[in-house]
């Protein structure tokens, strides 16, 4: 996805209808999507590339290019069909005003290349991220974590849906609060979400559940144990992208060779330095391991 922000100032009403008027005086672009959990692991270091389907537009050439300055290898499967997704942000006095969504789903010819291709760059990866955004482009999910797993990768999958069976087998899986009660019910004790997530992870095979939890920090539910991490008391600015900075900072340690809870605490300190920035942004490791 390409995510645009127009900055202005807000100083009178529409004579028109009941709302503000922005005077746009400041435009800019960043990577979103799956886009930016690449853009988050490079950004600690981490050799990373990206496979994905976008429009041959100009919204799709400027995702090519942001890439490219990210220092991420592309992959982009441009798919003639369809004009890339756009999330197009209206911020007026550091307010977000209004959001626009442009999409559309993938064809099938481009989906049956890109999983072809996918199986074809697994030798150069140590670690799979597999960000669900629900927009089609993973509609053939299960086959690529089997075949992830079955060359020994480490697989992450962000989920979307109230089904996570399409993600069996992976290594850890990341819900957040809302996403793990639509698929397992809610919880009023610790001791409930306990047993609800390790029955879940047990179901999907899944060597490590963790929940992100907002305010309440994050949970990893694996076979030996449950490890409860409290969330870094920050000021919160934006939450948009923050679960896309945890997987990828995840990621990064893990394919580091770090042992889970050591990744687990980098990834929570990362997730709470990035909601004190605006929009889909980054962590540095000079931010992570200050000196």
């Amino acid at each position: 996805m390409l995510d645009r922000y127009w900055f202005g100032d807000v100083s009178r009403i529409s004579p028109e209808a009941p709302v503000p008027v922005v005077r746009i005086a400041r435009r800019e672009e960043r990577l979103g999507g799956a886009a930016n959990v690449a853009r988050n692991a490079a950004a600690l270091g981490a050799h990373t590339g990206l496979l994905g389907i976008t429009g041959r537009d100009e919204a799709g050439d400027e995702v090519e290019k942001l890439l490219k300055d990210g220092g991420i290898h592309s992959y982009m499967k441009r798919d003639e069909a369809i004009s890339t997704i756009i999330k197009l942000r209206v911020i007026g006095r550091q307010q977000q005003m209004v959001r626009i969504d442009f999409e559309d789903a993938p064809t099938e010819h481009v989906l049956v290349e890109k999983l072809d291709q996918f199986k074809a760059l697994l030798p150069d990866y140590d670690v799979v991220i597999l960000s669900d955004y629900n927009k089609g482009a993973l509609v053939n999910v299960a086959e690529m974590v089997r075949a992830a797993r079955a060359a020994g990768k480490i697989v992450l999958v962000d989920p979307k849906g109230d089904d996570f069976s399409p993600y069996t087998g992976a290594s850890i899986l990341t819900p957040n609060r809302s996403e793990l009660q639509r698929v397992v019910g809610g919880w009023k004790t610790e001791e409930q979400l306990t047993e609800k997530a390790q029955r879940l992870r047990a179901e999907l095979g899944l060597m490590a559940l963790l929940v992100t939890r907002s305010e309440e920090g994050m949970s990893l539910y694996s076979e030996k144990e449950v490890l409860h991490v409290h969330a870094d008391a920050r000021e919160v600015f934006d939450v948009s992208g923050a679960g896309d900075t945890v997987i990828a900072t995840l990621a990064a340690m893990l394919g580091a060779g770090a042992p889970l809870d050591e990744a687990l605490a980098t990834a929570n300190r990362a997730g709470g330095i990035v909601v004190g920035k605006l929009g889909t942004a980054t962590v540095t490791r000079e931010e992570l391991f200050p000196a």
